[in-house]
């Protein structure tokens, strides 16, 4: 039996992955990013959108560790800003072979590599962002921008899903990200830059190898006595 898991969205997003890349977006790099940790922002800053009193947003060109905050505002839409604190917390490689076998994947799938990237999210700000995906690219190592892959069905190593319904003002998820580097590529950093002209901040770190989870022993069941 065949079992069709990933659907053609993926492919189609891929594909829009790759051509805004090569339509020229430079998604930055630490020669062109402040080294500045996120306790670097000042108060004093005008923030680049309007967020509600009390949130103070991570400079533009920050450059963080994989366990940094960093807390940042775009519009999922024209009228309306989202506002979130992310974390990330932890960077993994697989391959193809090891986690996506069960998928049915195009050629240029097939010579992917895998990353799965976890985040902590909270909502900081007045917009309810439940069915939103997380504004996160990975840079490769050509310094292209890559869009996450959602799947058609269920993938429990890393589920890359939209934020859950709803998510509104202080509602907090964990989320796993998929990502697929084209041609066997590299992920360099993971990337917030929500528009072109936005200096991107990125996160970097140690990636590990995706390890998965042994499947938990059942429970034998003990006998009744005599």
């Amino acid at each position: 039996m065949t079992t069709r898991l990933l659907g053609p969205s993926l492919a189609v997003l891929l594909s829009a992955s790759l051509l805004a890349g090569c339509s020229g977006s430079d998604a930055g790099s630490d020669s062109s990013s402040d080294k500045t940790g996120a306790s670097s922002a000042s108060a004093s800053e005008t923030p680049y959108l309007p967020v509600p009193d009390g949130v103070t947003l991570t400079p533009q060109g920050t450059h963080l560790e994989v366990g940094d905050q960093g807390i940042v505002a775009y519009e999922p839409r024209q009228d309306e800003v989202g506002v979130l604190d992310l974390t990330v917390t932890k960077l993994e490689q697989t391959t193809t072979k090891k986690t996506l076998a069960a998928w049915q994947l195009t050629d240029a799938q097939q010579k992917s590599t895998p990353y799965f990237v976890h985040v902590s999210v909270k909502n900081v700000g007045e917009s309810d962002l439940g069915g939103r995906r997380v504004p996160l690219y990975v840079v490769n190592e050509a310094n292209l921008l890559l869009e996450s892959t959602p799947f058609a069905s269920s993938f429990q190593a890393c589920p890359s899903t939209a934020l859950p319904k709803p998510f509104g003002p202080g509602a907090t998820a964990d989320v796993c990200l998929v990502y697929l580097a084209p041609n066997h590529g590299q992920l360099e950093a993971v990337s917030f830059r929500p528009e072109e002209t936005f200096d991107p901040i990125i996160w970097t770190g140690e990636i590990t190898k995706y390890v998965a989870p042994k499947p938990a022993k059942k429970k034998k069941k003990k006998s009744k006595g005599n």
